[in-house]
């Protein structure tokens, strides 16, 4: 083969792995939460907006959108990295669910003093391995969660909430479930980042029926964007095994 073919073909095939690369890229903003300009923009309505069955799924930005039903108290905002406090006889758990915060504050549960027995949480979510592993925890030392009326937890959030021994979840209380990253790298491999996100659907849903949970609450998560949630109603929560019958 002549050098001048060579040179083509090789040219050839770079250009399509570009292309390839620039696709899978651009896939990744748009569906990871970063959206170009005019394009997949989300339909749902502002989350500030109230709740009706049948109409459950609201626009959604961590830090920024907070449920329209008034919170218990308010809560300022919430710290990014997750905090354990303890004030006026009463555990919380709230934030962001940041990498690496499990081992931290499954620390500063294993060494609370009085025990930590119920914790009640609020959180936009984070991480989800993050999540699963102080949920994990929670239900191994027998400790119950808790949420305050109007008060919320979406996204991995739930995974933490359902760890608890007991839950406690009133009727205004809102918890929201969505799709998930498990990846961070966007210029992975096509195959390869979908193996990802199909172990870490797989280890949620083990995870989700060890506690007792329903699967079929996975079908609102999987069908909703990560720029959306999906509000579980009371009646769900209880369909589902969130709250305590």
């Amino acid at each position: 083969m002549k050098a001048s073919t060579v040179a083509r073909t090789l040219s050839a095939v770079l250009i399509f792995q570009l292309g390839i690369g620039a696709f899978l890229v651009i896939s990744d903003m748009q569906t990871g939460g970063f959206r170009l300009p005019g394009i997949g923009a989300p339909s749902a309505p502002r989350l500030t907006e109230p709740v009706r069955p049948g109409d459950q799924t609201r626009r959604f930005t961590p830090g920024r959108d907070r449920p329209a039903v008034r919170p218990a108290r308010d809560p300022g905002d919430l710290p990014e990295r997750l905090t354990l406090t303890f004030e006026n006889q009463t555990y919380r758990l709230e934030g962001g669910i940041a990498p690496d915060d499990a081992a931290r504050i499954i620390d500063q549960i294993t060494q609370a003093d009085p025990p930590v027995e119920t914790v009640i949480v609020q959180s936009p979510g984070g991480s989800v391995r993050d999540a699963l592993e102080i949920g994990r925890h929670l239900r191994t030392a027998g400790i119950n969660t808790q949420m305050l009326p109007g008060e919320y937890c979406f996204s991995a959030c739930p995974y933490l909430l359902v760890g608890g021994k007991t839950r406690d979840i009133p009727g205004t209380a809102a918890v929201g479930v969505h799709q998930h990253s498990f990846g961070e790298n966007t210029l992975l491999p096509a195959f390869l980042a979908v193996e990802d996100i199909q172990r870490g659907q797989a280890e949620v849903m083990q995870y989700l029926d060890q506690m007792g949970i329903d699967l079929r609450v996975m079908r609102h998560a999987l069908a909703t964007p990560a720029d959306e949630i999906y509000i579980l109603l009371p009646e769900e929560l209880e369909r589902y095994g969130f709250t305590d019958s």
